[in-house]
């Protein structure tokens, strides 16, 4: 089968024929690949980012936002079967743990991060998977529009999810970064809660079209001061809280400035380095949350939502071959919500 393949940091991925995947335990699943988001943790897997954090062997497979069709199942597999259509959350679990016995799936001891971690990804025709990770979905659904909803769209509502206390009525929400994250965030956040949602962004379309699925102010950020801006939104206040799905290149510190005294700080970008002086911490009781994918059943309600026409990835397709180009496009800032690899386009 075709798949994507890092081979060096720093070096573009290669499209390469390698074995199909196998079934290698009874609770394995092969999936047919029918969409493959590629994520800004992509580009900074092949910058070497996550080197030291996984520490995955060269050369393997990218992708880890997957959606597509059961081709095989294990022995102990009850929960899906060959045929139906599925979406994988992105961490596979083992389900005895005390981080998944608790619910904390994503926390999982045991757990593996296919397409960041050793084991190979879902840029390819076929993908191994563990059933734990199925979410079988209405058969009606296509898996290049929902395949990144299983990282971005998971990572965005547990965000939101957890952040819905703090968001009552008359409350103000910033939501910075209005791209494959974002623009899913904002309407997580306009199903889910009546808070004023304000976005920031530097791009006129991404700022367009966050109006469109439920923004009620904008801000560029690559005009006036967008600190300045949010502050003026909300008579000088900040935000209760503020969603950061940039957090580099100075945005994780407008996002700071940005939040209110006793609001939070949900950080969901990363590359960046937060300053904080204590004091600030200390004296304003201001909170900074960090977010990592989410659970299994934030990701089943997820696709609730996504398949009742709630939620809707804005997509762009390209060819499994034309993976390169959509990097570049990524890196680019050409794409309008989350470029998608379809094996069989």
């Amino acid at each position: 089968m075709k798949a994507v393949r890092l081979h060096d940091y720093h070096k573009q991925p290669v499209i390469e024929e390698v074995p199909d995947p196998a079934l290698a335990s009874p609770l394995d699943v092969i999936v047919r690949v029918g969409g493959a988001g590629v994520c800004r943790t992509d580009l900074h897997i092949i910058e070497g980012q996550w080197a030291g954090a996984m520490n995955p062997r060269l050369p393997y497979t990218l992708g880890h936002e997957n959606a597509g069709w059961v081709q095989a199942v294990g022995s102990g597999v009850t929960n899906v079967a060959v045929g139906d259509t599925v979406i994988l959350h992105p961490q596979p679990s083992c389900g005895q743990c005390l981080a998944c016995r608790s619910g904390r799936d994503m926390g999982c001891a045991a757990g593996t991060f296919p397409g960041v971690s050793d084991q190979d990804g879902g840029m390819a025709e076929y993908v191994r998977t563990s059933a734990r990770a199925c979410v079988r979905l209405d058969a009606t659904t296509e898996p290049a529009e929902v395949a990144a909803l299983a990282d971005a769209g998971l990572t965005a509502y547990h965000a939101v999810r957890k952040a819905i206390p703090l968001l009552p009525p008359g409350s103000t929400a910033v939501v910075q970064g209005a791209g494959g994250l974002g623009h899913i965030g904002i309407q997580v956040l306009a199903e889910l809660t009546a808070t004023r949602i304000i976005v920031v962004d530097r791009d006129p379309d991404a700022l367009a079209l966050a109006a469109e699925l439920g923004a009620h102010s904008s801000v560029r950020s690559d005009g006036d001061n967008p600190v300045d801006a949010v502050l003026d939104l909300t008579g000088g206040q900040g935000a209760d809280v503020v969603f950061d799905f940039v957090a580099e290149q100075g945005a994780e510190s407008d996002a700071w400035s940005m939040t209110a005294a006793g609001g939070s700080l949900f950080v969901v970008g990363y590359g960046g380095e937060l300053r904080i002086p204590t004091m600030a911490l200390v004296g304003q009781e201001k909170n900074v949350v960090g977010n990592m994918v989410g659970t299994y059943s934030e990701l089943v309600e997820l696709m609730a939502l996504a398949e009742s026409g709630k939620v809707a990835l804005h997509t762009r397709r390209y060819p499994l071959d034309a993976a390169a180009e959509a990097f570049e496009d990524l890196a680019s800032n050409r794409v309008r919500g989350r470029a998608i690899l379809v094996p069989s386009a």
